[in-house]
């Protein structure tokens, strides 16, 4: 083999690099678009609906503890889980911990239309 031939086999520099580069901007859009950007949106709407949480709401937490809304105080809900002896029991917990929130007219809605559905 000649020095001539060598250089021959040996790759073009630079034009493989750019055609990885832009097959991998396309591979990061349409995961961005499919993936990133509607969680965010999830995210945030679901962040906004927490924010409305009123007294008389209903929740569970992470943790699976069930209760009704007494107060709000800023990104803390102080919440009723229990009467003892005519004594309300509440615990402090953080919003970020709420997995669920049931405003008190929501609940019916979502037992009527479960109702209509297995009819």
């Amino acid at each position: 083999m000649s020095m001539n031939d060598l250089t021959l086999l040996q790759a073009q520099p630079g034009g493989a690099d750019f055609s990885f580069f832009l097959m991998m901007g396309a591979i990061f859009l349409i995961f961005y678009f499919l993936v990133i950007r509607p969680q965010q949106r999830q995210q945030k709407e679901r962040e906004d609906f927490l924010r409305t949480a009123a007294k008389g709401d209903e929740i569970v937490t992470a943790g699976g503890i069930h209760g009704k809304v007494a107060a709000v105080d800023g990104e803390v809900l102080e919440v009723e889980v229990a009467r003892i002896k005519g004594e309300k029991v509440k615990l402090r917990v953080s919003l970020a911990r709420v997995d669920q929130l049931t405003k008190p007219g929501q609940a019916s809605a979502e037992k009527t239309d479960e109702a209509k559905a297995s009819s």
